[in-house]
């Protein structure tokens, strides 16, 4: 979710990674675990593990790039099939499609006159149809909150009541059972799943301040362990993602690690960061945002080298491209930077709203004559960025057999 709706930190504390955070991502980098990686999920289907590892043999010498709900909709334009701002800029679809199970305990026709009210269906064909053009598919999870039965901003304590003995629980057990039912209704197609994300911030009812750490974690494991081992899905790679705004430095390393669920509980070491690439509220010069924006990316390959595990940028994204050389300058500079950066798996951009449904403008991705175009073509022609039309068989058992 785009990071310029939340607050912004307290002034009083310095948002920077410590120095010593990229001293030890070098050197954590520097000596990879050589082997091959393993799913949290033993029973993981073959096309997964592939993808899973892939991913991490890949990524040092190309990133894949991303964007949230691409075939849905875009700026000037709703459901045409086909359509796509990404395809239509570059000539070629994302290689990572990012999309939501948001109000999946609900009904349809009680589901929130939204952006994100498109049919459940639509998104399995559009999984299907990606993975079958070789792509990659993500979901998050904004759900509503389970008290008040608001949307997911609404900052009612609620998590501890889904847990074993509160009151939603039973309930909370129905929406994993539909939940674990979409998941299977694709088939084949491996799945990247990121609940639970930005749960260091305080925008969500799941975030920091209105849940335990302790609770926290138990909430994720009840949803892996119930998805994976109770109904058998075994078509999904768990993604966690901090957000980066909430990193403090005084935490120093240890903040990526708040309420963290365990390493037999997540895949890929994520970040949504959109605070170092053009947050309006980090006042910042911007060659300083972009040395932060280098340390967080370094810092989770560090870990995920570490863990021989598989990190990604999980969310990221300029609000309006409002610098028209972000793609090169930012992004892909901060990427580019040194042999640990280029190691990040993924990222994505959040989603392009229709102009005209919404009333505003709020876009990740430019639309044809916007000023960003030529450098977001650039940016999709550099030879470390992937997408659709560029990508390598990522589900056969080994790029190098």
């Amino acid at each position: 979710m785009p990071h310029f709706l939340r607050p912004a930190p307290k002034p009083l504390t310095t948002l920077v990674l410590i120095a010593t955070t990229c001293v030890q991502a070098l050197a954590a980098a520097d000596s990879p675990d050589q082997s091959p990686p393993t799913l949290i999920d033993p029973d993981a289907t073959p096309q997964t593990l592939a993808l899973y590892r892939n991913l991490k043999e890949l990524a040092p010498q190309a990133t894949l790039f991303g964007a949230q709900a691409t075939l849905a909709y875009g700026y000037h334009w709703f459901d045409e099939e086909g359509r796509s701002d990404v395809k239509t800029v570059t000539g070629s679809y994302p290689a990572v499609y990012g999309w939501d199970v948001m109000e999946i305990e609900l009904p349809t026709e009680a589901r929130s006159e939204n952006h994100y009210r498109y049919d459940f269906d639509d998104r399995i064909r559009w999984a299907k149809e990606a993975y079958a053009r070789g792509g990659v598919i993500t979901y998050a999870w904004h759900k509503s909150n389970p008290v008040s039965g608001k949307n997911f901003y609404d900052k009612t304590p609620a998590a501890a009541t889904l847990l074993p003995g509160g009151e939603n629980h039973e309930a909370f057990m129905e929406t994993l059972d539909r939940l674990a039912t979409f998941f299977k209704a694709h088939e084949e197609v491996p799945i990247i799943f990121r609940p639970w994300h930005e749960h260091n911030g305080d925008w969500f009812w799941w975030g920091k301040g209105y849940v335990s750490e302790e609770n926290y974690i138990a909430l994720w494991r009840l949803t892996v362990d119930t998805l994976r081992d109770e109904k058998g899905v075994h078509n999904l790679i768990y993604a966690f993602s901090p957000d980066r705004s909430r990193m403090y430095e005084h935490e120093g390393r240890d903040a990526y690690f708040y309420a963290y669920p365990g390493d037999n509980y997540v895949d890929i070491i994520g970040i949504d960061n959109y605070w170092d690439v053009g947050h309006p509220g980090n006042r910042k010069p911007k060659e300083e945002r972009i040395e932060d924006f280098v340390a967080s990316l370094e810092l989770v390959v560090s870990i995920a080298n570490e863990k021989n595990k598989v990190a990604a940028l999980t969310e990221t994204g300029l609000d309006r491209l409002e610098d028209p050389t972000w793609w090169t300058e930012v992004l892909l500079a901060g990427i580019n930077r040194n042999e640990t950066t280029r190691q990040i798996a993924y990222l994505q951009v959040w989603r392009n709203a229709n102009r005209e449904l919404e009333g505003r403008d709020h876009f990740y991705v430019p639309y044809e004559g916007h000023p960003s175009v030529p450098s977001f073509i650039e940016f999709k022609n550099d030879p470390s960025i992937l997408f659709e039309d560029e990508l390598p068989d990522l589900y056969q058992q080994s790029l190098h057999p």
